[in-house]
């Protein structure tokens, strides 16, 4: 997981107000939560010609190189700006510039950020670059540049509220900090989850009204909808420009209450059938439907608190034994957000397998929900499942054999194999069969 300076909160929130494709995760795909009989049995319902399993083998290597690399070189680029002084010196240009607090936070916060995102920006530039050769991304250069300058600008301000609010709880509750700073950080994850679909996505894509480019398209999905037993409107059903950026497919819910709405991504008219669309679409309703939202929001928000505990002691440690070397005096120096920074990056690495297996779980049960939710809407439930997860493996260049290792650590999914399996013989209805989540 690559770190990105003040973004240890909303690391929480980019899972949920960023939704990723069914099947392009990526590194790979994880471990599968379905067993088969045999790898003869994955490999026969999601296969690549060997001129593009040649490709999938290459570009998932890089990804996962980029993906370790990434986490190493994040925590690795914290150690070196402590030691070198580069942090304390940065302290002191804050400091010395007003002894206005806020002032003195959000310069501290920009020189912080600007020097991380020089350093991690070799990485970021091959790993668009790769997406570009591979064609999972159309996007140029320049449109690149300006989302990545969005992107700073909406960390800067938003992950800097937030440090301001950290150093408030610290000065008034030295010791409990770390629980009186986690109630107010989920409540800005709840608020974020709100106000992405309408405010944070619009800046980085185009959106219309899906039923003004593909009525038919709103009726079919509006039958997945109503077998779901929630409501969305037609005119909260929307049409996303993805194919000016990238070239893998996608259709999800995203949002709650009164900025709940569903996405279909341009791609996935152009490339998928209705069929397959429907259950791409039922499946990440089934995040909805299934409460993975709020379960999710539990899970890591303990887990959360968990590593805001053990930050607040590997602070106060490392302070104490390298604080002198540092020139850092406490935690109440800006300083100290870096050291902050530098124990939950490295418990965030180690926590990676947890998270992902959990969502492995969640994944798992979304694919069965939503081939149980097309049930009755298309003809062959199985079928349309399983061609979807070719597709999009196909799309999204997914090795059919990923590293057992790296499934396990890094993957946030089941495998595209194991997932095009599972739903060519995923068939509840037959005689003696039960679905999960549906009547018969």
């Amino acid at each position: 997981m690559r770190l990105r300076i003040l973004v240890f909160l909303l690391l929480l929130s980019v899972s949920l107000l960023v939704p990723s494709p069914l099947a392009a995760q990526t590194s790979a795909e994880p471990t599968t939560q379905v067993q088969t009989d045999s790898n003869s049995q994955q490999h026969s319902a999601y296969s690549l010609s060997p001129e593009k399993l040649e490709r999938a083998i290459a570009y998932s290597r890089i990804r996962v190189i980029l993906d370790f690399a990434g986490s190493g070189w994040g925590i690795l680029q914290l150690i070196l700006l402590l030691g070198l002084g580069v942090v304390a010196k940065m302290r002191n240009v804050a400091i010395h510039l007003s002894r206005n607090r806020w002032a003195q936070g959000f310069a501290f916060i920009f020189l912080l950020l600007a020097v991380t995102t020089a350093l991690d920006l070799p990485l970021d530039l091959y790993g668009h670059h790769a997406a570009v050769v591979y064609g999972q991304s159309v996007q140029g250069w320049g449109s690149w540049a300006w989302d990545a300058v969005k992107s700073f600008l909406l960390t800067l301000v938003f992950g800097g509220l937030l440090v301001m609010l950290l150093f408030w709880v610290i000065r008034k509750s030295p010791s409990r900090w770390w629980f009186w700073f986690w109630i107010p950080a989920m409540v800005a994850v709840l608020i974020g989850v709100f106000v992405a679909p309408v405010l944070i996505d619009p800046l980085f894509n185009k959106f219309e009204p899906l039923e003004k480019t593909n009525p038919a398209l709103v009726e079919r999905l509006e039958k997945v909808v109503a077998r779901g037993g929630i409501h969305i409107p037609p005119d909260r059903m929307y049409l996303m420009k993805a194919s000016e950026k990238v070239t893998t497919l996608n259709a999800y819910v995203t949002g709650y209450g009164a900025s709940k709405r569903v996405v279909v991504w341009d791609n996935s008219v152009n490339k998928a059938t209705p069929d397959e669309i429907s259950f791409i679409f039922g499946h990440e309703m089934g995040h909805y439907v299934l409460n993975h939202i709020p379960a999710t929001l539990i899970f890591l928000g303990i887990l959360l608190l968990v590593e805001f505990y053990i930050g607040f002691r590997g602070v106060r440690w490392l302070i104490a034994r390298y604080g002198s070397r540092w020139k850092i005096a406490s935690q109440n120096d800006w300083g100290a957000l870096v050291v902050l920074l530098l124990v939950l990056a490295v418990l965030s690495f180690f926590s990676e397998p947890i998270v992902n297996g959990y969502s492995r779980m969640h994944e798992h049960e979304a694919d069965v929900y939503g081939q149980e939710a097309i049930h009755g809407i298309v003809s062959d439930p199985q079928k349309v499942a399983q061609q979807s997860f070719q597709l999009l493996g196909e799309l999204s260049l997914t090795d059919p054999n990923p590293n057992p290792f790296v499934e396990f650590w890094s993957f946030s999914h089941p495998s595209v194999a194991s997932r095009a399996a599972f739903a060519e013989k995923y068939n509840p209805w037959v005689a003696g069969g039960h679905p999960k989540y549906f009547a018969k």
